[in-house]
Parts: C-alpha cells; sequence; structure tokens
C-alpha cells in the first residue's frame, strides 16, 4: 500500500474512521499532523501506533511561514497522498502548489464553501444536502471533484441529526475516496 499523510485540526473522527478502514488493513498512514496540541485525534493515531506531530500555527507569524513548515514537515515522510480530515486552516499556495493533497467538505460543493458549512447547509433552503472530497486547490475548496454523496434534507431534523448524517458520508466516501486515488 502507498503511504499516506492526515492532516487534522479537533476530535479526529475521520481520522478514526481512516484508521479504521485503511490503516489497519494496509498500515498505510506513516504520519498524523495536527496544528491544534489539544486536539483528540492525537489520542486516536497514537493509539494506533501512527506517529503524530504537532505544528502549532500560533508560532508562526504568517500563513505562508506555517504552511513551508508544513510542506517541509510532510515530505519528511514522502507520502503518496495526503489527506485534510478536519484540518481547519485555510492553504497558501506555498502549500498548494507543493503538497498533492485532498480534503474532506461537509457540504455539496460548490455550494458553502469554508467554514460553518454544516450550520450553512442546514439552515439554508436547499433540499439536497451532502458531502465532497475533492483535490484541494489554491482556491478556497474549489478544487476537482473526487466523489460526493447526497440526500434529502429532512425538515424535521435537528442540526445534530443533520449533522449526524453528514458524519455517517464523511465516514463512507472518503476512505473510497482515498482508495480510489491510491489504486490508480
Amino acid at each position: 500500500m502507498k503511504k499516506i499523510v492526515a492532516l487534522f485540526s479537533g476530535e479526529g473522527t475521520n481520522l478514526a474512521n481512516l484508521i479504521e478502514k485503511i490503516h489497519l488493513k494496509h498500515g498505510a498512514l506513516v504520519c498524523a499532523i495536527t496544528n491544534n496540541p489539544d486536539a483528540g485525534g492525537i489520542a486516536k493515531a497514537r493509539a494506533a501506533h501512527i506517529p503524530v506531530e504537532i505544528l502549532d500555527h500560533r508560532e508562526y507569524d504568517s500563513r505562508e511561514g506555517y504552511d513551508a513548515a508544513l510542506v517541509e514537515m510532510i515530505r519528511e515522510y514522502t507520502p503518496d497522498l495526503v489527506v485534510l480530515c478536519g484540518f481547519m486552516r485555510i492553504l497558501t499556495p506555498v502549500f498548494t502548489s507543493n503538497i498533492h493533497s485532498i480534503n474532506l467538505h461537509p457540504s455539496l460543493l460548490p455550494a458553502f464553501k469554508g467554514a460553518r458549512a454544516i450550520e450553512r447547509s442546514y439552515e439554508s433552503e436547499e433540499n439536497i444536502c451532502g458531502v465532497t472530497v475533492h483535490w484541494v486547490s489554491e482556491d478556497l475548496d474549489a478544487g476537482e471533484i473526487i466523489l460526493q454523496k447526497s440526500f434529502t434534507k429532512n425538515s424535521s431534523d435537528t442540526l445534530e441529526e443533520f449533522s449526524a448524517k453528514i458524519r455517517e458520508i464523511e465516514h463512507e466516501i472518503l476512505p473510497l475516496s482515498v482508495i480510489k486515488i491510491l489504486k490508480d
């Protein structure tokens, strides 16, 4: 199996999903990198014996400076693919022009790019909602789409129920996308 580096910022539910569906079968995750020293995903990666790197963005004067350090760190692992799974950073061309990566986004792009996509999708008049996996490009949430899956919004759902549907789809299509890319 080819080598994957995962980037995350929070609880690491999508990271845990990659560990379960890809790493435990193929040993593909060579490193998990976070920008948040308090991220819950750190424990999930360490429990699976995946090396964890913490690169705190608050220690850098600029986005470009942070991205340059991130690129350098990623290159040390020579990955075939970098997977952003809940990495809550807007990346600069310093990153996007140097690292071949995919991102998981909780809306049907091009709708609801950027932050708070789940809430904005939930609050919208849209009846069809979903999740996108796409190539990371210089423009925010605008790279070529790899895979999308949609569902019909139920008007009686709470935000929590709606979010649970989004998470379920994320956990389905992110591993499928990774496998598809690494096979091609």
